[in-house]
């Protein structure tokens, strides 16, 4: 079996780390160099850092923000958010950035993904995928991917673009259910599930962990091969060390 990273996630909004509840009402929790290097410290085995409000405000990613922190932490790291061209990737490759995500400009324009994959190679490569479920009398996809910070609706089909996603060139796929986003009730196991399976780059797991026993599930029953949570970390209600020991004892294969 393969190791299953822990990914804590920074949601960043004017230069703060913040956290809501389906993509809404946003609280403050914390500073993102703050957050970065106790993350670091502790064992988390990537970073992922997504400026929530650059594709809502049609903005390029803050890279200001992105240098603080890429200058303080030693493992690897994901920037999202408002990337929309080859030269956004490299502004923020040059920075020290491991893997950036795409997402929004993506279902604009796939072959954005392939131009990217190839540019770049596969490695650095991550589609973020953002989806919700709509009940069968709506006539909409039963699970179907959003944009804009869950605030579009596509009509696409979500498992055909996680497929698509793929064939185009995506290293793996950070997959992230609107309806659990921080309710702490658990990932959307059956959307995670259905993903992992139907495509062979690794699936990341995001959007409702709430206790030890969910990272365990997103794991066994949803197949995927990282685990990503924000407010049960920014919070303090469980530490990565925590986390780390749980699932070793569960038997999940871990890096230590």
């Amino acid at each position: 079996m393969k190791e299953i990273r822990i990914i804590p996630c920074l949601d960043v909004k004017d230069g703060r780390v913040v956290k809501g509840v389906r993509f809404e009402n946003l609280r403050d929790a914390r500073d993102p160099v703050e957050a970065a290097e106790t993350y670091c410290h502790e064992g988390a085995d990537e970073l992922a850092f997504l400026d929530i409000a650059a594709t809502v405000e049609n903005r390029g990613t803050r890279l200001e923000w992105v240098k603080k922190v890429a200058e303080k932490i030693t493992i690897p790291f994901t920037v999202g958010g408002g990337i929309r061209n080859i030269e956004d990737i490299k502004a923020l490759l040059d920075l020290g950035v491991d893997k950036v995500s795409i997402n929004t400009a993506a279902v604009r324009n796939p072959d954005f993904i392939r131009k990217a994959a190839k540019e770049f190679g596969h490695d650095k490569l991550v589609v973020a995928i953002d989806g919700k479920k709509n009940p069968i009398e709506s006539k909409l996809p039963r699970l179907e991917v959003v944009v804009k910070s869950g605030a579009e609706s596509t009509g696409m089909e979500l498992v055909n673009w996680a497929k698509r996603v793929e064939e185009l060139g995506a290293g793996e796929i950070l997959l992230t259910s609107k309806d659990t986003d921080g309710t702490k009730e658990g990932y959307d196991l059956e959307m995670t599930k259905t993903v992992a399976e139907t495509v062979k780059i690794p699936v990341i797991a995001s959007g409702g962990a709430g206790k030890l026993e969910h990272l365990y599930e997103a794991v066994t029953i949803g197949k995927a091969s990282a685990v990503l949570a924000a407010s049960i970390f920014h919070f303090r209600e469980i530490s990565i060390p925590q986390a780390k020991r749980y699932l070793k004892q569960q038997g999940i294969a871990i890096k230590v």
